[in-house]
């Protein structure tokens, strides 16, 4: 009897020995990899280093903490290879403000007003049908120092465009709208509608002797039947301003009518400035 309770007893512990070797053991590789990523955070899937030839991406964002530059989901680094940016010098306290429209909603007169009560300069990326449309408009973002950029002609998916000449028919027909109606040639400045895109299509727009804009800030300002609240819109918009930043609003936006010239007043505070994207190109040593 005192054998077999021996046994059971030995039996006992080596079991509870080995659950806490077991426990013991998975308690030290938690803890190595909370200390990693403490020390080198995780590596985002969605930030790719390189971009296949096969991607299709839509453009996307991830934020952090507030006022610092956001993570693209393809790399700085990469897009650079193609022409492409999102972002500018991030040890320097600059703005680019962009603006996209399709259509005119009635806004743009504000936004111009606001623009050159606070002296500060934009890109407006404009679609075949608003060059089209508003003729005196673009004259006047063009006669107060803005810069008319190509948003393509018809505003469709250009990834699934994948024919050089249909690509290049999306940029060159606004590029003849924009030299009919001031008499200048454009600026080869290039953004893809909603920000879809692919290497082709990146490739494409270099051999045009386009660079490709995209963006690291912007919101959900474009959808004219739920605007944002006008509040809401500047809390968010200042917790996520950075160096460097390319500034995405749309100018059929009610909301940034209303909103843009305590932006632009709210920025100058936190001591940025404003460039503008002639002046990003020499920066990043592209030629015009």
């Amino acid at each position: 009897m005192k054998k077999k309770l021996k046994k059971a007893i030995g039996a006992t512990l080596l079991f509870i020995d080995k659950r806490w070797q077991e426990l013991t053991l998975c308690f030290l590789v938690v803890s190595i990899a909370v200390l990693a990523f403490a020390c080198f955070g995780w590596a985002s899937p969605s930030a790719k280093n390189e971009i296949s030839e096969e991607t299709i991406s839509d453009w996307g964002l991830s934020f952090g903490s507030e006022n610092t530059a956001p993570q693209g989901n393809v790399s700085a680094e990469e897009l650079k290879k193609y022409n492409a940016y999102f972002i500018g010098d991030e040890q320097e306290k600059k703005i680019y403000l962009t603006f996209d429209a399709g259509y005119e909603n009635g806004y743009t007169e504000i936004i111009l007003d606001i623009l050159k009560k606070t002296d500060v300069k934009a890109t407006f990326f404009l679609v075949g049908h608003y060059l089209k449309t508003q003729p005196e408009l673009v004259s006047r973002m063009v006669n107060e120092g803005h810069i008319v950029a190509n948003h393509t002609y018809s505003h469709p998916d250009m990834s699934e465009i994948s024919d050089k000449e249909a690509f290049r028919k999306e940029l060159s027909q606004v590029e003849t709208l924009y030299n009919t109606i001031t008499t200048k040639q454009m600026l080869k400045l290039y953004r893809p509608p909603q920000g879809k895109f692919s290497v082709e299509n990146l490739k494409m727009a270099q051999e045009m002797g386009y660079t490709t804009i995209f963006w690291s800030l912007a919101y959900l300002d474009w959808d004219n039947t739920s605007q944002p609240d006008p509040t809401e819109s500047i809390k968010k918009l200042n917790s996520r301003i950075h160096n460097g930043a390319i500034v995405l609003l749309h100018s059929t936006s009610k909301t940034n009518s209303e909103i843009l010239e305590t932006l632009i007043n709210d920025w100058k505070e936190q001591g940025y400035t404003f460039g503008t994207l002639d002046e990003f190109l020499m920066e990043n040593n592209v030629e015009p």
